[in-house]
């Protein structure tokens, strides 16, 4: 099983290396069908009942592979199989061409899994608390505690003083976090910055818990001035806190030193407050950055969650979250059909996820990653400086490979380039497979249509607000 990783910049005269089966197969054992189409709210006709009323009805897929039942006592044949193999082979070409124009979201694609291939066989289910051995023996609990030690000894915790597992993703980490909190403090108030990500406040809806949101830099960096009435304006509360090791969109990083300062200067003393860190991208990139903050559990933190398919580079997504053991008692249960404890969000989880990240923790260590993170950091800096020379507004917080920039008028580029946008404002997450190469022919291509898009009395945007004055370079900020 191989990443995509890239070498040289992709070129649409390149074509792929897949091996294509002979023959032009119709995908007839898999049918192709388009979906009933989504009518805006404000359209004459009436969405019908099956219609799906979704507000970014423009990324809707128009098509979908339906599977078709053979006949009765009749066996897969030979015909359908080679149906079902070209089916197959086109959609792998057409990962390995989206895989070229991957920028926006944060996910490292440079990897290759081929030493863990004999291990796609098996059933691999970590059921029940990872510590504590279940009546199901196909289990890879010896490489989900050797990865949950690396992180330990990562964020200054030891072994008996800390419990955790491998989620699914940075999601569950954030709402495992989270519930902590709100066990440890049932009446506690859950603050987090308007730019944390979605799950953070996802987590407040489901366990209905009040949720302060507080104001944040121009950064994307939490404001501690805002922060601070807010939390006195609740004195007789706890406060449960959510602290962006990066921000989703501008990547920023909240400091976690001024925060708890800021706590107690407000009366919290360290029984009445918890922090979650959620660390989903630069958690681990950060104890390889000279200038970062520590986030370390020698400081009163709760709990610190990051993702594994992020800049690990798991080909499935997943992620890892540590807690106190002090507190995972509140959360934790006897199973006896498991014959284990369960205190996880989910159930069964995915036993092939901690094998991936064991492999790739073992063979990059600590060294390696500093590496992928000096050039990381190296290459955002490339980025950011080439879009300031062709007169491109743009934004890289000093602790971030997040390059954000204004969003490009044509939807059909953002696309394309797979850029993920919030208003006026669009980024690129420059991780370890994102070449110098990469991002020139990003940057030529960007320069070539926005020629296009600003002519005679169209000017490009100000986002001064968005990202401040200092990097807004339009008609008024130049």
């Amino acid at each position: 099983m191989a990443g995509g990783a890239e070498t040289k910049a992709p070129s649409p005269n390149v074509n792929g290396k897949a091996e294509i089966l002979k023959g032009n197969f119709e995908p007839t054992a898999i049918k192709v069908e388009p979906l009933t189409p989504v009518v805006p709210e404000n359209g004459v006709e009436k969405p019908s009942e099956k219609s799906r009323n979704i507000v970014l009805g423009r990324n809707v897929h128009s098509t979908c592979l339906t599977i078709t039942e053979p006949e009765v006592n009749d066996e897969v044949t030979g015909d359908k199989e080679a149906q079902m193999a070209g089916v197959l082979a086109r959609y792998r070409k057409n990962l390995m061409e989206r895989t070229k124009y991957h920028l926006g979201y944060p996910y490292n694609l440079d990897f290759d899994y081929g030493a863990l291939a004999q291990l796609q066989h098996f059933s691999i289910n970590n059921l029940g608390d990872p510590f504590i051995e279940s009546n199901y023996g196909v289990h890879s609990r010896q490489f989900e505690v050797g990865v949950l030690d690396w992180f330990a000894r990562l964020w200054e915790i030891e072994k008996d003083e800390y419990w955790g597992y491998i989620t699914n993703c940075g999601t569950e980490g954030n709402l495992h976090g989270i519930l902590v909190g709100r066990e440890v403090f049932p009446d506690g108030i859950l603050y987090a910055s308007r730019e944390s990500h979605y799950s953070v406040f996802k987590a407040a809806r489901m366990y209905r818990m009040e949720c302060v949101k507080v104001d944040t830099l121009v950064s994307g960096e939490i404001d501690c001035s805002d922060l601070r009435p807010k939390l006195l304006a609740n004195k007789d509360k706890p406060a449960i806190l959510n602290v962006n090791i990066g921000t989703t969109v501008k990547g920023a990083v909240d400091d976690l030193d001024v925060v708890i300062q800021t706590l107690e200067e407000c009366g919290f003393s360290h029984d009445r407050f918890y922090i979650h860190c959620d660390g989903a991208l630069f958690g681990l990139m950060m104890p390889f950055v000279k200038r970062a903050p520590k986030v370390s559990f020698k400081k009163p933190i709760g709990s610190v969650s990051v993702s594994g398919h992020k800049f690990v580079g798991c080909p499935m997504p997943c992620g890892v979250q540590i807690t106190r053991m002090e507190h995972i008692n509140v959360l934790s249960s006897n199973v006896e059909y498991l014959a284990s404890r369960d205190a996880t969000i989910m159930g069964s989880r995915n036993g092939h996820a901690p094998l991936f990240l064991w492999y790739t923790l073992n063979r990059k260590g600590y060294k390696g990653f500093q590496k992928d993170v000096q050039k990381c950091l190296r290459n955002a800096h490339y980025l950011k400086d080439r879009l300031h020379e062709a007169g491109i507004s743009a934004m890289l917080n000093e602790l971030s490979s997040t390059v954000v920039f204004e969003r490009p008028r044509d939807e059909e580029f953002v696309r394309r380039w797979q850029l993920a946008c919030e208003g006026n404002i669009a980024h690129v997450v420059v991780m370890p497979n994102v070449t110098i190469e990469k991002l020139d022919f990003f940057l030529n291509e960007l320069v070539e249509k926005r020629s296009t898009w600003y002519q005679g009395n169209v000017q490009p945007p100000c986002i001064a607000a968005e990202i401040g004055k200092a990097n807004c370079v339009c008609a008024l900020h130049k």
